[in-house]
C-alpha cells in the first residue's frame, strides 16, 4: 500500500521505474491510464477543470507509451482530436504541452511523419502565439528535411504536397477584392475563410524550395496556383517567389530564422569569457556566418530561373495572368500591377511566348509622368524576344518615342526612352521603323552624357544587326564592308545555321597545349579527368587537334577577337604563317568533355586576348568587344545571363547619383582601413623623428574658456601701446625673413 501511494503521487519516479522494467509495473500504469481516461472525459466538457493534472498525465503517458503499445494505441488520436476540435478553448500551456507530446511520440516512432503533419498543418494558421507558431513551423521543416536527407522520401513528399495544394485551393472560389483606395478597408473585413491557410502553405513551400529540399515541378505548381489566389497577400508572396525577391515581411517568424548572430555580442562575449583556442574557433565560425548573412542581404535581386523553367503550361499561366491583370486593373494598386507585369514579362521572355494583348494593355502606362515608369519599361523590354511579331511592337516603340523623346522633357527622360527602345529592338530588331531610327540616332550629338550614350548605343546596335536601315555615312567601316561582302540580316522568323564551333575555343586549345608542353618539360604527369570537376580545377590531359587538321576560312569582318598588330596582318595573313586563332575551327569539344572550370578559363582567355587587341590599337571595335566580355563575366558571376533587365539599364548613367546608406557606410569603412581605431597619426609616425605635439601646439586647440584666465591672455589685455607696436614690428620682420 505504501508503494502504491508513493508511485501514484510521484509520476516522474514511476516513469523511471517503468522504463527500467515495464512488465513489473504494468498494473501501476493501467491505474494511471484509467485515471487519464476519466480526467480526459471531464476535460473535454470543461477544458479549464483539472488542466494541470491532465497535463502531467499526458506527459507521463507520452514518455512510456512505447513500453505499452497495445494499451496506448489510441493515445495519439486522443491528442490530435483535442487539438483539432478544441484548439480555441484550450489554454496556451495545454496547447503547447499537447503539441510537444505529439512531437515526442513521433520522435519515439509511435506515429509516422504523415500523421504528425496532418495535425500540425491545420494548427499553424490558428496559432496566435509567435513562439508556438515558430516551434510548429520549425518542426514541420526539420521533419521534412530529415526525411529527405539521404534520399527523397517520395511517399511523404506526395502526401505533404497534396496537403499544401489543398490549403491553397480551398479559398480559390472567393472573389478578388483588391487593395486600391476605399476597397482596402473592405478587404480587411471580408477576408476569405481559408486565407491564412493559403499564405502559410506558400510560406512553407518557399522555405522548402529555398533550402533545396524540394526542387521539383509540383513545388512550383503549388506556388503558381497561389499567383491567382483572391487574397492579395497570397498573390504577392507567390509572385515574389518567381521574381526572386522577398521584399515583404511575410511573417515575423521568417525573419528570426534568417537573422545572423550579433557581431557586437560575439566580440563582447569574447572579451569577458576565458580565452581558449576552442572559443576562438567558435567565435570565428559564427563571425563567418554573420558575414555571409550580411552579404546575402545586400546581393542584388535575381530572378528564380529554375522555377520559371519548371512551370507547367507557361502559355496558359501567362494568359491567366494577363486576364487577371486586365480584369482587376481598377482594383489593384500600381505596385501590385507592376509585380504582375514583371512576372508575366519574365515568363514570356524565358519561354518565348506571345501574349499580344499585353502590349495593348501596357501602352496606356507609357508616359513619362507615370509613377514607377522605369519598372514598367523594364517589364515591356523583358517580354520581347525574337519570335515576337514586329507588327505588335511597332506601335509600342512609336508611343515611347513620342512620349519620351522630344525637346519638351528633361534629359533623363530622353535617355530612358531611347534606352527602352534600344532594349526592345535588341530582342526584336524589326520593331523599328527606318525614319524613326534616323531621328533617334541624331540625339548622339546632344550635350548630355546620358542621352549621347543612349543614342550611340542604339546606333551601334543597328550597325551590328541591320545596317541597311542606317544612312550610308552612319553605318561605319565594318558594317559597310559586311554589306559589300553580301552579309544580310536575318528576316523575322529565320534562325542561324547550326553551330560548328564554340567561340574562342582555339584559345583554350592553345592554352592546354602550352600546359602540356610545360608538364612534359618538368617531367610531370597529366591529371585525371575527374579532377577537373573538383572545385573547378582545370583539366590538363585534353587532346587537341594537330596542325594538319586546321582549316582556313574566309573572314566575314565580324571577328570577335583581334590578335594581330595591324590591320594589314588581319586582312591578309602571310602564306607561311600558321592559321590564326580567328580563322581556325577547333576540334577540342569533340575530343574532351569541357568542365565548368574550362568554360570559366575560356572567358578569361577571351578577355585577355581582347585586352591585348585594345593595347595593340584595335580601335573602337576591340574596346566594345572587351567591354562586352567583361560585362558578361560580371553578369554570370551575379547569377544573371542578360535575359532580364534592371531599372538602371533603362535609366542609363546619371550625373552625381546620390549614394544610398550601404554605399556611404562602405565608403566610410574603406577609409578606415589601415588606420588605428582612435587618435591621430600626426606627429607620431609621419615625422622623421616620431614625437608627440608640443605644449604650444596643444594650446592652439584649447577651448577659449580654459585660457581666459591665463597670464598670457591677461597680459595682452593690459599691454601698453608701445608693447603692441614692438610685437607687430617683430612679426613683420620675421615674416620678411621667412619670405
Amino acid at each position: 500500500m505504501g508503494r502504491g501511494i508513493l508511485l501514484t503521487s510521484n509520476l516522474p519516479q514511476l516513469q523511471n521505474l517503468i522504463k527500467r522494467d515495464p512488465a513489473a509495473y504494468k498494473e501501476e500504469f493501467l491505474q494511471q491510464w484509467s485515471h487519464y481516461e476519466s480526467i480526459r472525459q471531464i476535460f473535454q466538457i470543461n477544458p479549464t477543470d483539472q488542466a494541470h493534472h491532465f497535463k502531467e498525465l499526458v506527459t507521463f503517458i507520452s514518455q512510456v507509451s512505447q513500453c505499452y503499445p497495445k494499451e496506448t494505441a489510441n493515445f495519439p488520436s486522443h491528442l490530435s482530436s483535442l487539438l483539432m476540435d478544441n484548439y480555441t478553448s484550450l489554454s496556451p500551456d495545454i496547447r503547447k504541452a499537447l503539441i510537444q507530446n505529439l512531437v515526442m511520440l513521433h520522435n519515439k516512432n509511435v506515429i509516422s511523419s504523415i500523421e504528425l503533419l496532418k495535425t500540425l498543418f491545420p494548427l499553424l494558421p490558428k496559432t496566435t502565439s509567435s513562439s508556438l507558431r515558430t516551434f510548429i513551423r520549425k518542426t514541420i521543416l526539420s521533419d521534412i528535411r530529415t526525411a529527405n536527407l539521404r534520399s527523397k522520401n517520395h511517399k511523404l513528399n506526395r502526401a505533404v504536397q497534396a496537403m499544401l495544394f489543398g490549403m491553397v485551393e480551398r479559398g480559390m472560389e472567393a472573389e478578388v477584392i483588391g487593395d486600391k483606395g476605399k476597397l482596402r478597408a473592405v478587404s480587411s473585413q471580408s477576408k476569405p475563410e481559408h486565407s491564412e491557410d493559403a499564405i502559410w502553405a506558400v510560406i512553407l513551400t518557399k522555405e522548402l524550395w529555398r533550402k533545396g529540399i524540394w526542387t521539383d515541378s509540383k513545388t512550383v505548381s503549388i506556388i503558381s496556383l497561389g499567383c491567382f489566389h483572391p487574397v492579395l497577400k497570397v498573390q504577392s508572396a507567390s509572385v515574389h517567389f518567381f521574381l526572386g525577391s522577398d521584399d515583404e515581411k511575410e511573417d515575423s517568424d521568417d525573419e528570426s530564422d534568417d537573422e545572423g548572430p550579433d557581431v557586437k555580442a560575439l566580440h563582447h562575449r569574447r572579451e569577458i569569457n576565458k580565452k581558449t583556442r576552442s572559443g576562438d574557433k567558435k567565435i570565428m565560425k559564427q563571425l563567418k556566418v554573420a558575414k555571409k548573412k550580411k552579404h546575402g542581404k545586400n546581393d542584388p535581386t535575381t530572378p528564380n530561373f529554375p522555377a520559371l523553367q519548371l512551370l507547367n503550361d507557361p502559355q496558359t499561366f501567362s494568359e491567366k495572368l494577363h486576364d487577371m491583370l486586365n480584369r482587376y486593373d481598377k482594383r489593384f494598386s500600381l505596385d501590385h500591377k507592376i509585380l504582375l507585369m514583371q512576372l508575366l514579362s519574365r515568363v514570356m521572355g524565358a519561354h518565348k511566348l506571345c501574349v499580344l494583348a499585353f502590349y495593348t494593355y501596357i501602352v496606356k502606362y507609357l508616359t513619362y509622368h507615370q509613377l514607377r515608369i522605369p519598372a514598367i519599361l523594364v517589364s515591356l523590354a523583358q517580354s520581347v524576344h525574337d519570335l515576337t511579331p514586329p507588327d505588335a511592337l511597332q506601335p509600342v516603340v512609336r508611343k515611347i518615342a513620342q512620349e519620351f523623346v522630344h525637346p519638351g522633357v528633361g534629359s533623363e527622360v530622353i535617355a530612358a526612352g531611347i534606352n527602352a527602345v534600344r532594349e526592345v529592338c535588341r530582342r526584336q530588331p524589326w520593331a523599328m521603323e527606318e525614319d524613326l531610327l534616323g531621328d533617334l540616332i541624331e540625339y548622339r550629338k546632344s550635350r548630355d552624357k546620358a542621352v549621347t550614350a543612349a543614342s550611340r548605343g542604339l546606333l551601334q546596335l543597328y550597325r551590328e544587326v541591320n545596317p541597311g536601315m542606317l544612312k550610308r555615312r552612319e553605318r561605319g567601316k565594318e558594317a559597310s564592308l559586311g554589306m559589300s561582302g553580301g552579309k544580310q540580316p536575318l528576316q523575322y522568323g529565320h534562325t542561324t545555321d547550326a553551330a560548328v564551333d564554340i567561340e574562342g575555343l582555339a584559345l583554350l586549345e592553345d592554352h592546354f597545349q602550352q600546359l602540356r608542353e610545360e608538364d612534359v618539360g618538368d617531367g610531370q604527369e597529366d591529371e585525371d579527368d575527374d579532377k577537373g570537376w573538383e572545385g573547378w580545377e582545370l583539366e590538363s590531359d585534353s587532346s587537341s587537334s594537330d596542325s594538319e587538321d586546321w582549316h582556313n576560312v574566309s573572314s566575314d569582318g565580324d571577328d570577335d577577337l583581334v590578335l594581330s598588330d595591324s590591320e594589314d596582318e588581319k586582312e591578309k595573313p602571310p602564306a607561311s604563317a600558321e592559321p590564326s586563332v580567328e580563322s581556325r575551327i577547333s576540334t577540342l569539344a569533340t575530343t574532351k568533355i569541357l568542365t565548368p572550370a574550362d568554360f570559366a578559363l575560356l572567358n578569361d582567355l577571351r578577355i585577355k586576348a581582347a585586352s591585348k587587341a585594345v593595347e595593340a590599337g584595335g580601335g573602337s571595335h576591340a574596346k566594345r568587344k572587351l567591354a562586352e566580355l567583361q560585362s558578361h563575366k560580371h553578369a554570370m558571376e551575379a547569377g544573371q545571363d542578360g535575359t532580364f533587365l534592371s531599372e538602371n539599364d533603362i535609366l542609363g548613367p546619371r550625373k552625381k547619383a546620390k549614394a544610398d546608406y550601404a554605399e556611404r557606410i562602405a565608403s566610410i569603412e574603406k577609409g578606415r582601413e589601415g588606420r588605428e581605431k582612435f587618435g591621430s597619426l600626426k606627429g607620431k609616425k609621419k615625422k622623421e623623428t616620431p614625437s608627440s605635439s608640443t605644449n604650444r601646439e596643444k594650446a592652439r586647440n584649447k577651448p577659449i574658456m580654459m585660457i581666459m584666465g591665463s597670464g598670457a591672455v591677461r597680459g595682452k589685455k593690459k599691454a601698453s601701446l608701445r608693447d603692441k607696436q614692438r610685437k607687430l614690428r617683430a612679426h613683420i620682420d620675421k615674416a620678411k625673413k621667412a619670405r
